[in-house]
């Protein structure tokens, strides 16, 4: 499967959780009731996943973590907030270079409708 067909699985599963919690709650419990859905539709998930930086050819535990991996192929980053602020953008770009992927995902769920809470960013690699 190609990263999109990915997302919009991802994106369903989102739905659905945001669909029974609603908006309000911490991003730990979105993080968990997600990586819940996903794996019941058959896919891979890494939770809090380490990302080390590499610095001068050594690799170090900065103390980054990936909310979610999805079939080694999509970075979910959750947020509960009021807005995405630049600074988020950055850091899934951030993660994405240094996991030599293409595609993240954002999933904002303090949002009334979810849609408005989703966005997707793309490393051009």
């Amino acid at each position: 499967m190609h990263e999109n067909d990915f997302a919009s699985k991802i994106i369903g599963a989102a739905l659905e959780v945001h669909k029974q919690l609603g908006p309000g709650l911490l991003e730990s419990t979105y993080e968990t009731c997600l990586a819940y859905e996903l794996r019941q539709a058959g896919l891979s998930v890494q939770h809090q996943l380490a990302l080390p930086v590499i610095y001068k050819e050594v690799k170090l535990n900065a103390g980054y973590r990936i909310d979610l991996l999805v079939e080694n192929k999509v970075i979910i980053e959750i947020k509960s907030v009021d807005a995405l602020a630049d600074i988020h953008t950055a850091q899934l770009l951030t993660y994405l270079k240094l996991k030599d992927l293409r595609l993240g995902l954002f999933i904002n769920f303090n949002q009334v409708l979810l849609k408005n809470g989703l966005k997707r960013i793309v490393n051009k690699l």
